[in-house]
């Protein structure tokens, strides 16, 4: 059976693209050099939803599941700013900027998309859904001296509110794994429709 790895994720604004980065350049100069694989800033976005290896003969019928959840979510918007890590800023694993939406509208999206992905095999993650665009992710072989200075320096650089974006559509992306980094590619776009007319 053939797979493909996929992901549902909303994708972010040019001008936020643009912030990110330079967040990027800024951190990278603070961080031990090659401590960290930063993410292409135009790849990141807000992921909903991780599949993985994903039957394409099951394509059709997931699409058909996100759909209706589209047509019945309203949209929202929501605030970029802060910064940290995962697990904490002691042994950083995952370098993020937070995400705010007060209106719990996004919260719900995430959880109807968990709903509807269950029955295909992706059961729910267990630890509940923080909302975050990922920055970087420290390389495994950085000795913890070394993670420590990384935490340090993610809790020094200052980011305070780099903007808004809306949550009007979600994406069904395709991720390619080379050496050069994950490309990703649209295999499908659900548009928000809740609360419409």
């Amino acid at each position: 059976m053939e797979t493909i790895r996929t992901f549902i994720a909303i994708p972010l604004p040019e001008d936020l693209l643009d912030q990110l980065a330079r967040v990027q350049r800024r951190l990278d100069r603070e961080v031990p050099p090659r401590s960290v694989r930063w993410v292409r800033a135009e790849g990141i976005h807000l992921t909903l939803k991780f599949l993985g290896d994903t039957p394409v003969a099951k394509l059709p019928e997931i699409k058909a599941a996100l759909g209706a959840v589209a047509r019945n979510a309203p949209p929202s918007t929501f605030t970029v700013e802060g910064l940290g890590c995962f697990p904490n800023l002691r042994r950083p694993r995952v370098i993020w900027v937070g995400v705010q939406e007060p209106t719990g509208r996004l919260a719900a999206l995430q959880d109807a998309i968990e709903e509807v992905m269950a029955p295909f095999g992706y059961p729910p993650e267990g630890r509940g859904f923080t909302p975050h665009l990922t920055l970087g992710r420290v390389n495994r072989r950085v000795p913890p001296g070394d993670r420590a200075l990384i935490g340090r320096a993610v809790s020094a650089v200052e980011v305070g509110r780099l903007g808004e974006a809306p949550a009007d559509r979600f994406v069904l992306f395709r991720s390619v794994l080379k050496p050069s980094g994950a490309e990703y590619s649209v295999l499908a776009e659900f548009p928000l429709r809740g609360g419409a007319g």
